[in-house]
């Protein structure tokens, strides 16, 4: 039987041919990392300016904060650079004892779940809290790409193929939409657009499809939250006085778009934020809109810049370039986490999307959330260490 593999189809996109690709060994690629380090330092910066107001809400000081914050960081890059060390097809071997392991701790949360800020998302063993989402998301890409690689040579057929991995697909995304909407549907697109590469019929993909957007339907229905945000985002008025959403559910964004208006070019100045005092969330949900108003339009383009930067290397580079299906699927997969949370986060506060309440990946305040994004950018390092590479745009 013949195939073509998903080299091929990320090729076909980006104009580029197998030929012109030679294999080596290389060092982990840099660019990506020093992107990373860039949005790290944002999110310091940006966190210490905007955490205040939690502080005092919490019996605490911003210093203790922000030193909570940096070791964060700093086991997120730790995190990232052993997981650099430590070979993607190991990894893989343990795809589906972390599907199970995910899916029991989603259930858990479901049942013994702490509640914050409306939402049941965050799970206590030991004292230590954590988001399983963030776990089930990341064990459910990995498997993914491992039994798409598995069954390239009868990839299009139903039974074998198919089946399998709607039924992860679909359960685990069930599961996490049940408390976190925006989470199950990001995932969603990226499980789509991983299977997409990776040759799985379109037709079928057209089913998947539908039943995403079903049960999307269904999980907004069950939840007058989730219908007030969509509302509030669908029937914005401009000319509405500025005091008509202050007990409504579009105070959140309208207080995003006071500090973004606030920056203008190049911003307040560090630490000069007055908005943070207003916005729900500063230093996590809404940080964007916190270092629009203190960095103005050059900071949140440097920021967006990173990100692009991100998907550019990810795709165009280590998923191309990758040495086997595996690498190539599981690099699209790692970088559409990490770039679509940050372009989401963004999008929510400049009013482009509705209220989501998704971090912003290295730079929002957090813990479970900047652990698993250092553990994937960890992954892509390490299949850039295995590329073929056939001598990249930015290296002499």
């Amino acid at each position: 039987m013949i195939y073509t593999s998903p080299h091929s189809n990320i090729s076909n996109i980006i104009g580029t041919s197998a030929e012109d690709i030679d294999t080596r060994k290389q060092g982990s690629d840099r660019y990506l990392l020093m992107a990373v380090v860039i949005l790290m330092t944002f999110g310091m910066l940006a966190v210490y300016s905007s955490i205040a107001f939690f502080a005092e809400t919490k019996s605490t000081t911003a210093g203790q904060l922000i030193i909570g914050h940096l070791v964060k960081l700093g086991i997120a890059f730790i995190g990232m650079l052993i997981l650099s060390k430590f070979n993607y097809h190991t990894l893989a071997k343990f795809s589906r004892v972390g599907m199970v392991v995910s899916l029991f701790l989603l259930m858990a949360v479901l049942a013994f779940g702490t509640e914050q800020f409306g939402a049941r998302r965050w799970l206590n063993i030991a004292g230590f809290s954590f988001q399983p989402s963030m776990v089930a998301s990341v064990a459910l890409i990995l498997h993914v790409c491992v039994l798409l690689s598995e069954k390239q040579e009868y990839i299009k057929d139903f039974k074998k193929t198919f089946l399998p991995i709607m039924f992860w697909v679909i359960l685990t995304c069930g599961l996490i939409g049940l408390e976190d909407f925006s989470s199950a549907g990001i995932l969603m697109v990226i499980c789509l657009v991983i299977m997409f590469i990776g040759r799985v019929s379109v037709i079928q993909l057209g089913a998947l499809i539908a039943i995403g957007i079903l049960g999307g339907v269904l999980l907004v229905g069950q939840s007058t939250n989730r219908q007030d945000r969509i509302d509030q985002y669908i029937t914005q008025v401009k000319d509405i006085p500025s005091d008509h959403f202050i007990q409504g559910s579009g105070y959140q964004a309208q207080q995003a778009h006071i500090a973004i208006a606030k920056g203008e070019l190049l911003g307040v100045g560090i630490g000069k934020s007055t908005q943070r005092d207003f916005l729900p969330a500063p230093y996590n949900d809404f940080i964007f809109a916190i270092i629009a108003e203190e960095y103005g339009l050059v900071g949140t383009m440097t920021l967006i810049l990173m990100f692009t930067l991100i998907l550019f290397r990810g795709v165009v580079f280590i998923a191309r370039n990758a040495e086997d299906h595996l690498g190539s699927l599981l690099a699209v997969g790692c970088t559409l986490m990490i770039v679509l949370y940050g372009f989401v986060n963004a999008g929510v506060a400049s009013g482009i999307l509705p209220v989501t309440g998704l971090p912003m990946p290295f730079v929002s305040y957090g813990g479970t959330s900047m652990l698993f994004a250092g553990g994937m950018v960890g992954i892509l390092l390490n299949i850039s260490k295995h590329n073929r590479d056939r001598r990249p745009l930015f290296y002499g």
